[in-house]
């Protein structure tokens, strides 16, 4: 951990028991996807698979902090809404006024609360696959821009072009 880093809390949402026939029968094993955040807008997923619940965990522990992303945070909430698929499924992100909370199901609100969002509305549409459904929350979240940083980048981008046809006037 470097100075200053929050320690990361972790989240189980999902195990899954997955058998495979072999010669000598059914041969099991288990994933896990796992979530981890900072709860200050550090979030990342990972998904580990072993014999073993523990070990499985563990992995999708390890996994899901080497892809942290950096979400932007307005007050509380999101700076816009976003509307983000993956798989079959389809999960809608808003931002909510102060003091609404999380309005979410299990899966997307362990992605949402571990990112250190605090008032947001969501909504999963069609597969509920709480696989998908997290990796599609965790695309949504990685889609956010600060809309000041935004603005500041396509102004100097206007700005370059602007001048850059200016040049061209002038030495035509």
């Amino acid at each position: 951990m470097e100075d200053g880093e929050l320690p990361l809390t972790e989240r189980v949402v999902s195990i899954s028991r997955v058998s495979k026939v072999v010669k000598g029968g059914r041969h099991l094993s288990f994933n896990a996807l796992v979530v981890v955040g900072d709860e200050q807008s550090r979030v990342g997923i990972g998904m580990g698979k072993a014999d073993a619940v523990p070990d499985a965990v563990r992995k999708g522990g390890a996994a899901a902090r080497r892809n942290l992303i950096t979400v932007p945070l307005k007050g509380s909430t999101i700076p816009h809404d976003v509307l983000s698929k993956f798989g079959g499924s389809s999960v809608m992100l808003k931002p909510a006024t102060p003091g609404t909370g999380v309005i979410a199901g299990s899966s997307v609100r362990a992605v949402v609360e571990l990112a250190g969002v605090k008032d947001i509305l969501t909504k999963v549409r069609r597969s509920s696959n709480p696989v998908n459904v997290v990796k599609a929350a965790f695309a949504g979240l990685a889609e956010l821009r600060d809309v000041e940083v935004e603005f500041a980048k396509r102004k100097k981008v206007a700005e370059m072009s602007a001048a850059r046809d200016q040049a061209s006037k002038r030495s035509s």
